[in-house]
């Protein structure tokens, strides 16, 4: 049944598509140029980062302030989405954008400890108030406070997304391909990041990089669909 909307549903999901392009974008780049050594999520060594997080004052500050972007963006984004979708089903399309914005909210606490480490790396009077030791631990606690934020957020974006991907299915406003594979990867993501805690041999590398690249797709088919094409009248 066709319902008629205040706004421009193809316009919509274009500015929805461009903005989740915009957020694998900035965050391709950033890891790139920006993140490398100072960003647990990038690598296992949480001594190594603590020390080089106590170097990179600068480089800290600016990751803040780039995951306060990404996540006006993601907000956008999920909103778009629900937009799109609420007529199709409003209670999944309701419960997956506060999970959604949830989530965002969750990762971006990522930038609150990211300036607490920038502080700390900055700021002379930690010299006074803690020893080296003591400074690298405070720094090694940020480190992981980000890790954990960013693998909770993850998992609940991922459920959040499963749910829109749901009714892309059963809107038809996405070619089902896009939509069941999208589907299966945010699902698949949630599953391996909470089962790995639990099993660590699904902890691997090559389990990583596979569900991953899985997610990656879908989202980036999604992103350019819909920034390109728009949705399906």
């Amino acid at each position: 049944m066709h319902v008629e909307t205040p706004y421009d549903p193809v316009r919509l999901a274009r500015l929805t598509g461009w903005s989740l392009l915009a957020t694998i974008v900035i965050g391709i780049v950033t890891s790139i140029f920006l993140l490398r050594g100072i960003d647990i999520n990038l690598n296992a060594d949480v001594a190594g980062t603590a020390q080089n997080m106590l170097d990179a004052e600068s480089r800290l500050r600016a990751k803040a302030y780039i995951a306060v972007l990404v996540f006006t963006l993601e907000v956008f984004f999920i909103l778009g989405l629900f937009l799109l979708l609420n007529q199709y089903g409003r209670l999944m399309a309701a419960w997956s954008a506060l999970i959604g914005i949830a989530a965002s909210v969750v990762v971006l606490l990522g930038a609150v400890v990211t300036m607490n480490a920038a502080e700390l790396a900055g700021n002379v009077d930690y010299n006074t108030l803690a020893s080296d030791s003591e400074r690298l631990l405070l720094a090694g606690l940020q480190a992981t406070t980000d890790y954990t934020s960013f693998h909770l957020g993850l998992v609940m974006g991922s459920l959040a997304k499963a749910g829109f991907f749901y009714l892309f299915i059963t809107s038809r406003l996405l070619p089902r391909i896009i939509a069941a594979w999208g589907l299966f990867a945010s699902l698949l993501v949630a599953f391996m990041i909470v089962a790995r805690d639990f099993v660590p041999a699904l902890g691997h590398s090559t389990f990583t990089m596979t569900f991953m690249l899985a997610n990656l797709i879908a989202i980036v088919s999604t992103g350019l669909y819909l920034s390109i094409k728009g949705v399906r009248q």
